[in-house]
């Protein structure tokens, strides 16, 4: 059995990851591929526990930046036994709202952590299981929150955060794609949706005659 892809999404806030999901999903779809969609953190029963104590935490004491960092990994690794891994071997493709380019982003630049201390992690959780094709959505930080204040939606814990925050993520964002071209493929999220889907859709043109 030929195995399957895996695909993920990455940028800030505001960037417009839940539309570029959904056409993804359709795209291949239409292209005869059987696709599971899921998100981090979360994509499991145990995952999405994870995912509401770190975005949704209800206790009067703050989230440590270290904390975040190893919780985000723990729920990547229920993800990559539970969903991911099973998911790829079953020769079905993955597509994933996020995935591990957003820790070095949102927990090293976000919140300074050093990047080492999140390869550590990566090479004992990830262990090699990289995306075959990432889309990274980028707006800058001031846009993507606008956009995201638009929705009327109330903010999780990372939502909250600053402009400066969003900065930072975004910068190392551009950095790892800027590093790794040929899977980081990046996406003028700026555009009007036609044109940002346009985008996505030649890249997937290519990826498919590839694959």
């Amino acid at each position: 059995m030929t195995r399957g892809k895996l695909i993920t999404i990455e940028g800030i806030e505001g960037a417009g990851k839940s539309t570029a999901l959904q056409f993804i999903q359709d795209y291949l779809v239409k292209a005869g591929v059987e696709v599971v969609l899921t998100r981090e953190p979360g994509g499991t029963d145990v995952s999405e526990a994870i995912r509401k104590l770190l975005l949704h935490s209800t206790a009067s004491e703050g989230i440590a930046p270290e904390t975040e960092l190893l919780l985000m990994f723990a729920s990547r690794a229920q993800h990559i036994s539970q969903c991911i891994e099973p998911t790829l071997s079953a020769g079905k493709w993955v597509v994933s709202d996020r995935y591990v380019d957003a820790s070095y982003a949102y927990q090293g630049g976000g919140r300074g952590i050093a990047m080492d201390k999140i390869s550590l992690l990566d090479k004992m959780i990830v262990d090699g299981l990289y995306p075959d094709l990432t889309f990274l959505l980028d707006v800058p930080a001031d846009l993507g929150i606008a956009r995201a204040e638009k929705r009327g939606t109330q903010k999780d814990r990372i939502e909250q955060e600053k402009t400066d925050f969003f900065v930072r993520v975004r910068n190392v964002y551009l950095e790892r794609a800027k590093a790794d071209p040929e899977r980081i493929r990046l996406i003028d999220a700026t555009l009007g949706l036609g044109l940002v889907q346009d985008q996505v859709r030649r890249i997937l043109d290519e990826f498919i005659r590839k694959k």
